[in-house]
């Protein structure tokens, strides 16, 4: 393989995407190259400079630029080294920066509810977290490749991404300690060398007030230095009364290449989030309106804020080698508190008893890797090896609290504000600490056989004192493993087969639940039209299972329950079929499953009953249409959940859904935009999750967003 300097400042988009790695997901990034760089290899060319091997990834290649199309051909998990997601052999997803603004999805869980295999939104108004399960487990949520870990709680600001990237299946040996279900990747904004910038304000339903900013570019002649700013406010209420739904946003990146071989990018991210919590939940007897609210004013808050700072080195030797090294520190306060409904069925009357609940917690992480990979090249074998080490450094403090609170009348509710004294249950400072080393070894036979293995040991120290003053400890030593052979059938469509392994993030005294999957997949990427379709059979199965069950007495306690497993099919479609028509849909079929199990502490048997929130059947459908002549685009989705029990004893199942979104824009004038988004359009209401109350899924949404792009 022939390598050539490229002069500084030449392709200056494709090296500062395709250089800035942040790679703890290394093991992905030596997947063969995609259909693109094959097909620009047709077009014979004295300019070409070096060969694009199936399996070679060149820093310097330009990384697929996918911001103006909802088609993704490459992955970026873990950084920006450009993968192709054709002969990835894993299923995946990619939701595009501009799906995400034909949709205006303002949260994670919007933005994953078009993607197959996953289940959004299941505790309807209880907002603290970002609820989502894939392929019916949890799934780990990573930032540029590194995990999340104690921040994993908060929501995310869809605004300081790029791009979301969906992994499905068990894959610890990419990302270390990581639950079955699957992974969710969020690819920050980095600066670019080209000037640019978006403004716009928003208006919409429940009072909803909102600016955002979004610019940067080259900050010197020489094109050495970008910097990229982005920033938000928010001022909303949600559709429940007596609630809030304020949001503070900023991020500030600096990016030097002082060579066309290294790179060095500056992150710092700033969130504040201002947010009640829940609406108290909702009667079981039967519907109520989506505005009734049922907690106490004066008691139901949400208090976030998160500081990230955030390093990205790469250096490119030029002969194959190329050495990345990254660092994230951040620091997070997360405060709530909430009185909510604890109804019964066959409850008589309209006085409902309720608890109330909360956290105060504060965490800090620190988590780098230094990853080095070798790429060469042996007559017909190309050969990716990579080796990295990681280390992981967090804490946390967190004091909860737990108690009866005063009844309420649901048909005329008066409110006598929260507890005066609070019942604290839990009070907790926790250490945890991992120290990991990967290797993943990738060959390409004749551009056509694609043989990759992976290997990876985390050591993991956990300590934890509790509010008695007792300390206790324990320490855990995980190897996962991963095989995959990837067959190219041509430059469109290939097929895999893979065997990968997971370890949950432990917890102190429990033993890890570890996960493994088969899977077979094919997927199809015609040269005649930018699109991409792929299919996925699996079998995953989880052992050492531990759940979250609430107990008689109101608590939430986790128990082991043995061995679980599911079985399923995943379909996706990602189509730009004209200029005009944009197309994405999903399917999935699951067949859960409790294989084995110890009966519940109260005596339930639950063996052979299937998945809380795990539908048999979803399935979604997204198109968007524009009239360039006009200046007019239209979208339109629909999603379709299927019935699913609301808890593991499976005596409690939702309804079978469909919702529709839409949307329309209106080209005012060159580079200003005005868009209107509604989601649930018809204002369909049904029952999400229901457990000492009944949430529902989030009502008829409108908002109306100015833009202007320069």
């Amino acid at each position: 393989m022939t390598h050539s300097k490229t002069p500084a400042g030449a392709s200056r988009k494709g090296w500062q995407r395709a250089a800035a790695a942040f790679v703890c997901c290394g093991p992905l990034v030596v997947f063969p190259m995609s259909a693109n760089a094959q097909d620009e290899s047709n077009k014979t060319s004295e300019e070409e400079v070096f060969r694009l091997t199936p399996l070679i990834v060149n820093a310097q290649a330009p990384a697929d630029d996918d911001a103006n199309s909802v088609v993704a051909q490459e992955l970026w998990v873990g950084g920006k080294v450009a993968t192709s997601l054709l002969d990835t052999p894993a299923s995946v997803s990619v939701i595009t920066e501009k799906e995400i603004e034909q949709r205006n999805a303002t949260t994670t869980e919007e933005v994953l509810q078009y993607s197959p295999g996953i289940v959004t939104d299941f505790y309807g108004t209880d907002d603290r977290n970002d609820y989502f399960k894939i392929r019916g487990f949890q799934a780990t949520t990573y930032r540029d490749g590194l995990t999340l870990g104690s921040m994993r709680g908060v929501r995310e600001e869809p605004y300081a991404y790029e791009r979301v990237e969906v992994l499905r299946g068990a894959n610890s040996t990419l990302f270390g300690p990581a639950d079955p279900g699957g992974s969710v990747n969020f690819v920050s904004k980095q600066p670019k060398f080209e000037r640019f910038g978006e403004g716009y304000v928003r208006y919409g339903s429940f009072d909803h007030k909102e600016a955002g900013l979004d610019t940067g570019g080259a900050l010197n002649d020489r094109e050495t230095l970008a910097y990229r700013f982005t920033g938000k406010v928010k001022d909303s209420e949600r559709e429940y009364d007596y609630s809030k739904d304020d949001d503070q946003f900023v991020m500030g990146g600096l990016t030097w290449e002082p060579t066309a071989y290294t790179s060095a990018t500056l992150i710092v991210d700033y969130l504040n989030r201002d947010n009640t919590p829940n609406s108290g939940g909702y009667p079981l007897d039967r519907e109520y309106d989506r505005s009734s609210f049922f907690g106490e004013p004066s008691f139901n808050y949400h208090d976030v804020e998160r500081t990230s700072v955030t390093t990205l080195l790469t250096h490119d030797f030029n002969n194959g080698l190329t050495l990345r090294g990254n660092l994230r520190y951040s620091d997070l306060s997360d405060d709530f508190g909430y009185v909510y409904l604890t109804d019964f069925a066959g409850r008589t009357g309209t006085v409902v008893e309720r608890d109330y609940f909360g956290t105060n917690s504060q965490a800090r992480e620190l988590i780098g890797n230094a990853i080095v990979q070798y790429d060469a090249r042996f007559d017909r074998v190309d050969s990716s090896t990579l080796v990295g080490v990681e280390y992981r450094d967090a804490s946390s403090e967190d004091s909860s609290f737990y108690g009866n609170a005063s009844s309420i009348d649901v048909a005329n509710p008066v409110y006598s504000g929260g507890p005066s004294n609070l019942n604290v249950y839990s009070d907790n400072e926790q250490d945890y600490k991992t120290k990991s080393v990967f290797l993943t070894q990738n060959l390409a036979f004749y551009d056509r056989y694609i043989v990759t293995a992976g290997l990876r040991n985390d050591s993991l120290d956990l300590s934890s004192t509790n509010m008695s003053g007792l300390t206790e400890s324990d320490d855990f030593s995980e190897t996962s493993a991963r095989g995959a052979l990837t067959f190219k059938v041509n430059d469109e469509f290939s097929t895999y087969v893979s065997v990968v392994e997971s370890v949950a993030p432990p917890s102190i005294g429990v033993k890890p639940e570890r996960g493994e999957q088969y899977e077979l997949g094919v997927k199809y990427s015609p040269i005649a039209i930018n699109a991409l379709f792929s299919a996925a059979v699996y079998d995953l199965t989880k052992k050492d299972v531990s759940i979250r069950v609430v107990q008689s007495d109101g608590t939430i306690e986790s128990e082991t329950i043995g061995e679980s497993r599911v079985r399923g099919l995943d379909l996706e479609a990602r189509a730009e079929l004209t200029d005009n028509l944009d197309l994405t849909g999903g399917y999935s079929y699951m067949d859960s499953e409790v294989v084995r199990s110890n009966p519940l502490r109260d005596g339930t048997v639950i063996e052979g009953n299937e998945f809380a929130v795990a539908p048999q059947h979803t399935a979604s459908l997204w198109s968007y249409y524009t009239l360039a002549d006009m200046g007019m685009s239209f979208g339109l989705g629909a999603r379709y959940i299927g019935s699913y029990y609301f808890n593991a004893a499976n005596t409690a199942k939702s309804e079978a859904a469909t919702l529709f979104d839409a949307a329309f824009a209106y080209q005012l004038a060159k580079a200003t935009e005005l868009s209107v988004n509604v989601s649930n359009l018809l204002d369909e209401q049904h029952v999400v999750g229901s457990g000492t109350a009944d949430y529902y899924n989030p009502g008829r949404k409108i908002t109306a967003t100015l833009s202007y792009n320069w």
